[in-house]
């Protein structure tokens, strides 16, 4: 584990960035030296939701236990170069995640970092 990447590890609530409410807990964990984060609760919806518009070999996959965070890895004060999987929409985003005041800011973009959407998540304790 790297130094500092163990203040991100662990269970995250997730708070839609559109309606505001808890949708998920998302479990980060450290491989061979980058964070992955799979979802290992539901919160508003079935636990049997199939991830429908996933494409390959996340198609129609269980969202629970889906891996939608793969391959951050820290840069400065924040981990960069992975992706991020939006399950509703089935598409796959770049991905920033940076931990300000105890709020994990994770960032999903196209492009450039200016072009996307910021959730913030809460640690579950």
């Amino acid at each position: 584990m790297l130094l500092g990447q163990a203040e991100i590890l662990g269970t995250w609530k997730t708070i839609d960035d559109v309606d505001g409410q808890a949708s998920s807990h998302v479990q980060l964990e450290s491989r061979d030296g980058k964070v992955y984060g799979k979802v290992v609760k539901l919160l508003e919806v079935a636990d049997d939701v199939v991830c429908e518009l996933c494409e390959g070999a996340n198609k129609n996959k269980p969202v629970l236990g889906l891996e939608i965070i793969t391959d951050m890895k820290k840069s400065g004060d924040s981990y960069k170069g992975g992706r991020i999987l939006d399950p509703e929409n089935g598409k796959t985003y770049k991905c920033r995640i940076q931990l300000v005041d105890g709020v994990l800011e994770v960032r999903g973009y196209i492009g450039i970092v200016a072009l996307g959407r910021t959730q913030k998540w809460y640690r579950v304790n």
